[in-house]
């Protein structure tokens, strides 16, 4: 049987993904992302909410979203631990660490290495940033988080990933030019873009992102806010 795989997307690293309809939701950051007003975050009820890292453009909703969908919310130790802090139970928190696989009713999972920094909003220490490998069926999806290009990308080369959603804005994280680089490292030719436009620093100009990747014979996708793309 076929998995009926899509993304919604809701505004700079946040996307809900369904997953032969279990709903992932990724780095919640909706209500105080201006372009996101239309998205109604009390209409969200994921299963599980994964946290790239701690950042407040990456977990401002997480609280609010989590107690109204009873989610069970994924992160590394020290994430995690800031996660258990906002009162939720821990039975709802998944702790795990680079190179662990979870086996999970809608596929695997998997933590990769992201390269960034990582504080919570109250300013402790909220361990390493990471991504996320999906294996979902036959379908192999890279969601990078924040990062800069590294070279641990090509750790990923041989996965033969279908799709990777990489951060395109620059300033916080690798720019257009950069994430280019990072598909060929990962070999991976179909692009969702995220962290850009949300704010000044990560403004971009889209039309150029798309010719850059166009030249280098990558299919990127700049996905409008609450728009659904089969994957």
């Amino acid at each position: 049987m076929a998995d009926h795989i899509s993304v919604r997307y809701l505004g700079h690293a946040c996307f809900e993904f369904d997953f032969n309809g279990t709903k992932v939701l990724t780095d919640p950051f909706i209500t105080y992302n201006p372009l996101a007003k239309d998205i109604n975050i009390s209409k969200l009820n994921p299963d599980y909410i994964l946290l790239s890292h701690a950042h407040q453009d990456h977990v401002a909703d997480l609280a609010n979203i989590q107690k109204q969908s009873n989610a069970t919310v994924l992160a590394i130790v020290e994430t995690a631990d800031w996660v258990r802090k906002q009162g939720i139970p821990d039975k709802n928190v998944i702790e795990f660490n680079f190179g662990g696989t979870l086996n999970l009713p809608f596929g695997r999972v998997k933590m990769v290495y992201a390269l960034h920094t990582n504080s919570t909003p109250d300013g402790a220490y909220g361990g390493v940033p990471c991504g996320f490998v999906f294996f979902i069926g036959e379908k192999k999806i890279y969601f990078a988080g924040d990062t800069a290009l590294t070279l641990e990308m090509k750790l990923l080369e041989d996965l033969n990933l279908d799709w990777a959603f990489l951060p395109i804005g620059g300033h916080y994280t690798m720019d257009m030019y950069d994430a280019v680089k990072a598909a060929k490292f990962i070999h991976c030719d179909n692009i969702i873009g995220m962290h850009y436009d949300t704010f000044s620093p990560v403004t971009i100009d889209t039309n150029e992102a798309r010719h850059v990747f166009e030249e280098a014979g990558l299919n990127l996708n700049l996905l409008a806010l609450g728009e659904t793309k089969a994957l």
